[in-house]
């Protein structure tokens, strides 16, 4: 009998605490859920995956391409094919890593934030995107005007 008053005040691993406080415990994560997810609008997963994919593609061929002029020149060079100097190197494998640094921002504006996944190329997209970027900006700066990013389009209405 002792055994079932311990277990109805709630003495668990920790050894204190009524069994009340546990819901109220488990509840607060379900409460907290939906209100956070209103107050932080994420980007959607579709539009998440098509902007990794334009990343992995923009910066990813770039820094290969930086990688293989160091490889290049290093084979060019070792087997006395041409006399390049160090500076050549450096400046061609440098733009392709400039190149990669730009496509990582190319990937992140050309996706499309529409249910559509857009163009091949998306370049349709960079000036809407900016566009809202912009607005975004506007909005933090100013709440009291509205979000262009947010009003519905004109063939929405």
């Amino acid at each position: 009998m002792a055994g079932k008053g311990m277990a109805g005040k709630g003495i668990g691993a920790t050894g204190t605490g009524a069994s009340k406080s546990a819901p109220k415990t488990s509840k607060a994560p379900k409460s907290l859920g939906p209100a956070k997810a209103r107050r932080q609008p994420g980007i959607p997963d579709a539009v998440a995956n098509r902007m990794a994919r334009r990343i992995a593609i923009a910066t990813g061929i770039p820094t290969l391409m930086g990688m293989g002029v160091f490889i290049g020149s290093y084979l060019l060079v070792t087997r006395q094919i041409v006399e390049l100097s160090t500076g050549v190197t450096l400046t061609a494998s440098g733009g392709c890593f400039l190149l990669g640094v730009l496509g990582l921002s190319y990937g992140v504006l050309s996706a499309s934030w529409e249910a559509e996944p857009g163009t091949l190329l998306g370049s349709e997209q960079i000036g809407v995107n900016i566009s809202r970027i912009r607005g975004s900006i506007r909005a933090m700066r100013d709440p009291s005007r509205p979000n262009p990013a947010s009003m519905p389009k004109p063939e929405d209405r």
